[in-house]
């Protein structure tokens, strides 16, 4: 009987290897394939209902069935959100990295955005949208997806435009030497090497898109009330219901989410940039990815990369390259593009101008009792962040570099980490809230637990992409010398991760001042729990339609932050591209 079950396999094996079957070797390009199609699917059917009319009420179900659904919308708006931080970042730091005089205020300009707390940006961004869009449920997606946009974009840009300014002065020469075009400089040399902080950026930009999608799928905005499908909606339901069965799923539910980005996404990413590290030893243990490997090994794409790709990017490269050849410093400084941009520089200053009586007129209606309120509200924020971005400093520098040098133990930190960052700390507040109100504490310690979930992860991300960025030569050399300790971190360490850390901190600062508006205010089971704190303030004037005290609470935001960066953070910047720059 066994003989006869063996022969029976035998034989079906054989007869299906006879079988004109697809090979092994393509069955890479048959899963990739079959999942692009998925995928496009899935867009054309919720792009269909987005260009559907609007649906005023929106009742978001608590049911575990739903969540799958609400995941697919969660992550394709932080996928639209994501392309377009990504655009805004290269053109942004681009600019301000090589034209000085841009940079003098568009740097600044992006410490104000930065500073801005997403519920300061909704009233104008929403209400915008839904002008625009009348009667259509895409306006109201269009908001909520450029409102994730402005809690992605800045460290993004940040990292962009500090990896720009401390390219090695050798490799700018040598792009001189050979004539490079704006598009060779930037697709050759620019964006391969930035593309190591820029891939662990992103990874945070998407975390901190997690972090404010409950803000983001359902809000208030006076007496109008917008709810999105989305695990970001399914969370706060469930939060200010105080179901915490229905929070633990949505958790799981994100966390596997975030898990599947990761494997598909972040790691052959990070596995791809490595190539582009700055150095002349080759690292022995680098990062590995099985899809990356899927893809490389892929006979379809590396087609399809032969006959599409590659030919484009050639005929761009040669596209600029005549245009470079081409251009006289006649051209650059015509008549016609002076008189445009005095028109362009005069427009701006008008709508500036115009801004400013406005902005005169709203705060001019405020009592003495609001702006009291604002200034103390300030002072204790300023504590909170302070001492979370302190708290969050002490931890991560070590971590982050034993992360960095050590491959293997990136594989298992890197997308534990990642879970951590995307996991809402306003998810866990009613836990957290929960157990200090217990033990004696109260929202006011909350506050500071909440900012440092939110934060401490802008300060890790970038401190392990310094560390994967420092050469290997470079440790090597350390070793010849032996040096241990102190002095490793006083020579290699500090000064290779310096310039990450810096765009860490200034990112991981701003971000505690955003964090501010969910950690001091809060809706649990019908409750407001709230502390003193600007966040508060701001949180409130937004719940009551108080836009007159919700402009005022922002530009005290905005000028402490702005004032915080122009004092320590740019002189810390100089010093990256000064002292601490990777070059001969």
């Amino acid at each position: 009987m066994k003989k006869s079950i063996s022969w029976r396999g035998f034989s079906a094996f054989r007869l299906w290897s006879q079988v004109p079957h697809i090979e092994i070797s393509h069955l890479p390009d048959v899963v990739m394939f079959t999942g692009a199609v998925a995928l496009f699917y899935g867009v054309l059917m919720v792009g269909h209902k987005w260009l559907g009319p609007y649906t005023p009420t929106v009742e978001i179900s608590r049911s575990v069935r739903a969540l799958p659904v609400y995941a697919g919308y969660s992550v394709l708006r932080i996928a639209i959100a994501y392309v377009l931080s990504l655009l805004f970042t290269f053109v942004y730091g681009y600019v301000a990295a090589y034209n000085p005089r841009a940079e003098h205020f568009m740097v600044p300009l992006l410490d104000v955005l930065q500073s801005i707390p997403v519920l300061s940006f909704l009233p104008a961004v929403m209400l915008a949208m839904v002008g625009l869009f009348p009667g259509r449920q895409l306006g109201v997606e269009l908001g909520s997806i450029l409102l994730i946009f402005t809690g992605q974009v800045w460290n993004m840009t940040f990292s962009f435009y500090a990896s720009l300014k401390s390219i090695p002065t050798e490799m700018r020469e040598a792009a001189a030497i050979y004539r490079f075009s704006w598009w060779q400089r930037f697709i050759q040399m620019e964006l391969p090497f930035s593309a190591i902080g820029l891939v662990w950026n992103s990874m945070m930009s998407v975390a901190g898109g997690w972090f404010a999608l409950m803000v983001c799928e359902m809000f208030v905005l006076g007496t109008r009330d917008f709810r999105l499908p989305g695990l970001g909606s399914y969370l706060q339901t469930a939060a200010s219901a105080g179901d915490t069965v229905s929070i633990v799923w949505g958790v799981v539910t994100m966390v596997l989410v975030i898990v599947l980005i990761d494997q598909f996404v972040w790691r052959p990413a990070i596995a791809w940039a490595e190539k582009f590290k700055f150095e002349q030893v080759e690292s022995a243990d680098v990062p590995q990815s099985w899809v990356f490997n899927i893809i490389r090994h892929s006979s379809g794409l590396a087609r399809l990369r032969e006959k599409t790709t590659r030919p484009l990017s050639e005929r761009l490269l040669m596209f600029f390259a005549r245009r470079h050849d081409d251009e006289t410093p006649s051209q650059s400084s015509s008549p016609w593009r002076i008189w445009l941009a005095r028109i362009v520089g005069l427009a701006i200053l008008i709508a500036i101008g115009y801004g400013v009586f406005r902005v005169v007129a709203l705060l001019s209606g405020l009592h003495k009792s609001e702006v009291h309120l604002a200034a103390v509200g300030l002072g204790a924020t300023f504590l909170r962040v302070n001492l979370a971005l302190l708290i969050g400093a002490l931890w991560t520098i070590p971590a982050g570099v034993a992360i960095g040098f050590n491959p293997r133990l990136a594989r298992i930190a890197q997308p534990l980490a990642q879970i951590a960052a995307s996991i809402p700390a306003t998810a866990l507040l009613p836990v957290i809230l929960l157990v200090l109100i217990r033990i004696g504490g109260g929202l006011g310690i909350a506050a500071i637990v909440v900012l440092l979930l939110g934060t401490q992860w802008y300060v890790l991300f970038n401190v392990i992409a310094g560390a994967l960025a420092i050469p290997t030569d470079l440790k090597e050399c350390c070793d010849v010398f032996k040096l241990r300790g102190y002095e490793r971190w006083k020579k290699l360490i500090l000064p290779g991760i310096f310039p990450y850390l810096v765009t860490g901190l200034v990112t991981a600062s701003g971000g505690a001042w955003n964090a501010s508006i969910v950690a001091e205010y809060f809706h649990f089971k019908g409750q407001i729990y709230t502390t003193t704190g600007l966040g508060a303030v701001i949180s409130q004037a937004s719940d009551s339609g108080n836009y007159s005290l919700l402009l005022l609470a922002t530009i005290m935001m905005a000028a402490t932050v702005v004032t915080i960066n122009r004092l320590v953070w740019r002189k810390l910047y100089g010093l990256a591209e000064t002292r601490f720059r990777l070059e001969a």
